[in-house]
């Protein structure tokens, strides 16, 4: 399951609300598990608050560059992974769900490994976000290499799919945050104050009517013990 996504750090973005997530509901020491850590720039920016952490990825080739931003990398297929090495205080499953298979089987997984009073940080891309419903209207579906329709999902999500698929797996879910449309992704030649201004307009319109405009949705769950 190979990761081509670069890490996004601008206003309204998923790896930015992740990090803010992680260090206001983890980030007192403990283990941390990173799940698809991809170039590892998330476990990198959290590190100095845990104990240890440990990156997990499907491409071999990142190793060298992963070594450096985790305690300790794993070259794994998550699709195969039935049971984690460590019980964690934090695990991250950023884009990772979309592209499984069996997406339930892992979150069971995660949820035997998680500690108690541990969190699970999980992000998705949001099928119902309103550009997806434009192209509907005109009769469009097309798959790209990357974004919401990328030609490798597996799975697509809404707001209450996801929040089922947790519920399912035995997580309670504790708070959900939506990313904005990844305004400098999509026109990258626009001027850098004009970007800011978007990306502030579009922060704001995504908090008010998150359903329909989150471009991703992020999730921060428990296990439910009960």
């Amino acid at each position: 399951m190979p990761n081509v996504y670069t890490f996004k750090d601008f206003e309204g973005s998923s790896h930015r609300i992740l990090i803010d997530l992680i260090q206001r509901f983890a980030g007192g020491g403990g283990m941390l598990l990173d799940l698809g850590a991809a170039g590892g720039e998330l476990g990198a920016a959290v590190r100095d608050q845990f104990d240890r952490t440990i990156g997990f990825e499907y491409d071999v080739d990142r190793l060298e560059q992963l070594r450096g931003r985790f305690d300790q990398v794993v070259i794994a297929d998550l699709e195969t992974i039935r049971r984690l090495p460590a019980k964690a205080d934090a695990i991250v499953l950023a884009d990772i769900l979309e592209h499984l298979p069996h997406p339930l089987t892992l979150l069971k997984c995660v949820r035997q490994s998680l500690t108690d009073g541990g969190h699970l940080f999980v992000s998705v891309p949001n099928i119902a976000n309103v550009t997806v419903r434009i192209g509907l209207l005109f009769g469009i579906f097309e798959y790209r290499e990357r974004g919401i329709l990328d030609e490798s999902h597996l799975r697509f999500y809404t707001m209450r799919a996801i929040k089922r698929e947790m519920e399912n797996a035995g997580f309670r879910i504790v708070a959900i945050r939506g990313s904005s449309v990844p305004l400098r992704l999509i026109v990258p030649w626009m001027p850098e104050f004009l970007l800011r201004i978007g990306e502030r307009l579009l922060t704001i319109v995504t908090r008010i009517w998150r359903s329909l405009f989150a471009y991703q949705i992020i999730i921060v769950a428990c296990a439910d013990r009960l």
